[in-house]
């Protein structure tokens, strides 16, 4: 596996490989890798010629108020775990190296922002698309990899791909949970035990609400009232939101049909979780 810094000596070795038509699988990251981001890795490797991971703590998409200073970092761990998955490049720039100047534009997100997180983290998708599209240009993959547990993001990043034409193949791919249904993320680790110990009643109240659909209910606000009584009375989080919306365009519901996603956010004393079921009626 070869590991690079600098954009230019990345670029080059890209097009060695672009120019002897071999397929390129993508899996961006911000790395303090989880067995989500390897089950991304193993996919890409089953699918393409070539596996490039990139690391990169994008500061665009995270507010003045949110966890960019603390947000987990351990880069010889991940160089280890993506080894293991046999990736062939590691992308690995610096903040100065993926944005040596104080930026002249940036993309601006018009759609599928305004619920869900986008609604509480005003610009965060903005930072996401914008260090997505560099990204895209940088590595020009076949096929780009997202995790469906941040189902908003794959939704964002469907339109860019949609929006810019970039001629990539969005797969997303399935949550990663643990034993008792916490969706894997880095930011677990910053739960505190009596918390961690309540996780598990996020996925639980999804699919709570998955067998009262499978029974009949078609009324989004029931649906939703059941998962918030589930959480309050049964952890200490906060809630951020409950959401029904169709997906992935993200528009409201008046009834259940078709293809929509049941969402949620609960806030911990130091970490705010994001879960979600896609379902099809």
């Amino acid at each position: 596996m070869k590991v690079f810094t600098s954009i230019s000596d990345f670029q080059s070795e890209i097009k060695k490989r672009k120019a002897q038509s071999e397929s390129i699988g993508f899996v961006p990251t911000m790395g303090f890798l989880h067995e989500g981001h390897l089950t991304l890795l193993k996919k890409a490797r089953q699918e393409n010629d070539i596996v490039i991971l990139s690391i990169f703590v994008n500061p665009l998409q995270f507010g003045p108020t949110e966890d960019f200073s603390t947000y987990p970092r351990d880069f010889e761990r991940d160089r280890a775990l993506a080894e293991g998955e046999k990736v062939d490049f590691l992308f690995y720039p610096s903040a100065e190296e993926m944005y040596p100047n104080e930026p002249s534009l940036k993309v601006v997100v018009q759609d599928r922002t305004d619920v869900l997180c986008g609604k509480s983290r005003p610009g965060h998708f903005d930072g996401v698309a914008t260090v997505l599209t560099k990204l895209f240009n940088i590595v020009m993959p076949t096929r780009a990899y997202f995790g469906l547990k941040d189902a908003q993001q794959v939704a964002v990043v469907g339109g860019v791909i949609s929006d810019f034409n970039f001629p990539i193949e969005l797969v997303p791919v399935d949550i990663v949970r643990e034993e008792d249904g916490l969706a894997k993320s880095s930011r677990n680790i910053n739960l505190l035990p009596y918390e961690r110990k309540e996780a598990g009643v996020l996925f639980k109240s999804l699919w709570t609400a998955r067998k009262t659909i499978e029974r009949g209910e078609r009324n989004p606000d029931k649906v939703t009232s059941l998962i918030r009584e589930m959480i309050a009375s049964e952890t200490s989080g906060q809630i951020d939101y409950v959401e029904i919306l169709t997906y992935p365009r993200l528009k409201p519901l008046v009834n259940l049909e078709s293809t929509f996603i049941i969402a949620l956010a609960v806030k911990f004393t130091k970490v705010r979780l994001i879960d979600n079921l896609i379902l099809e009626i």
